[in-house]
C-alpha cells in the first residue's frame, strides 16, 4: 500500500533521510510469515467477496483474521489526512486505492481490488489483489489481465545488479501496449521495518535508471491500471482515489525480496 516519494496509505510518497535498506536472512523469515499471513487473509475475503456482501463486512474478517495470527492490521490508524478508519483498503470499480470500505454491497460483475497489509514482530508486508466479482464483462477480464501480467513481468525483473527503471519501463510498457494508463501519483515502495521505505518505484519511467537491486532488499510492487486516461481525483472522504473518468481501474502488488537469483515473493501462499 502507498506510493510516491512523498507520502500516506499506499502510495503518496514519504521523504525519509534513511536510504535503502537490506534485510538479514532472520528479517527476511520474519517478513515472509508477515507476507504469509496477508496471503491467506486476501484469499479468505477473496472467497466471501460475493453479491450482497460489503466491504465493511469483509474489512470486519480480515481485521478478526489478522489478529487471530497474532498480527496488527498494518493500515488501521495510518496517518494522512486523518487516521484511516479501517484494516484494508476496498476500492471497487473506479476506485484503485485507499478505499475506506463502506456499507455499499457489491454486485455482480463489480471489480474489487483488497489491499492488505500487517505488521508482525515488528516487520511489514503488503499485497493487493483485483478479481471480478461473479460473471464479469470482457472488459473486466482483460483489465484484470493486464494488471496481473504487469505485475509479474515487474516481479521478473527484481534481480541483483538491475535498476529500479526497469520495473518502471516494463509496468509502462505492457499497460501501455494493451491501450491502458497507469497511474502516475502513486508508487511501488520498500517494505519491511517500516510499512513504506526507499525505494520508491513508478509506474512509469526509464530502464537502466534509478538504484541498483541488491540481495536484501524487499520491495512492495504495485501496478496501478486506468482502463480511461490517467488522470484521478480524491473524493470527499479524503482517502478513497478514483479515476477522474469514472472508467475502471486495478491493482495487484506482491512484496517480494531480492534474493542471488530467482525474486521471492513473500506475500503469495
Amino acid at each position: 500500500m502507498r506510493a510516491r516519494a512523498v507520502l500516506p496509505i499506499a502510495r503518496r510518497a514519504v521523504t525519509r533521510p534513511a536510504g535503502i535498506e537490506r534485510k538479514s536472512e532472520r528479517e527476511i523469515e520474519i517478513m515472509r510469515a508477515a507476507g504469509h499471513i496477508v496471503a491467506a487473509t486476501l484469499a479468505e475475503l477473496r472467497d466471501h467477496a460475493h453479491p450482497g456482501v460489503t466491504p465493511r463486512q469483509l474489512d470486519a474478517l480480515a481485521e478478526r483474521l489478522i489478529v487471530q495470527h497474532g498480527a496488527q492490521a498494518a493500515f488501521k490508524d495510518y496517518p494522512g489526512p486523518y487516521p484511516f478508519p479501517a484494516s484494508t483498503c476496498i476500492s471497487v470499480n473506479e476506485a484503485v486505492v485507499h478505499g475506506i470500505p463502506g456499507k455499499r454491497a457489491l454486485k455482480e460483475g463489480d471489480l474489487v481490488t483488497i489491499d492488505c497489509g500487517v505488521l508482525y514482530q515488528g516487520y511489514y508486508a503488503d499485497a493487493a489483489i483485483s478479481f471480478g466479482v461473479g460473471r464479469c464483462s470482457a472488459d473486466v477480464e482483460k483489465l484484470l489481465m493486464v494488471t496481473e501480467t504487469a505485475l509479474w513481468a515487474a516481479i521478473s525483473r527484481m534481480r541483483p545488479g538491475i535498476r529500479t527503471g526497469n520495473i518502471s519501463a516494463i509496468i509502462q510498457q505492457t499497460v501501455e501496449r494493451n491501450g491502458y494508463n497507469v497511474l502516475r501519483e502513486y508508487t511501488s515502495h520498500g517494505v519491511g521495518r517500516e510499512m513504506h521505505e526507499e525505494p520508491y518505484i513508478y509506474n512509469y519511467g526509464k530502464a537502466d535508471t534509478g538504484p541498483i537491486l541488491r540481495p536484501g532488499m524487499t520491495i512492495a510492487v504495485e501496478p496501478m491500471v486506468l482502463a480511461g486516461k490517467s488522470e484521478v481525483k480524491t473524493l470527499a472522504d479524503r482517502w478513497t482515489v478514483v479515476s477522474a473518468d469514472k472508467k475502471l481501474t486495478a491493482h495487484m502488488e506482491h512484496t517480494v525480496v531480492v534474493t542471488e537469483g530467482e525474486p521471492e515473493i513473500l506475500t503469495r501462499l
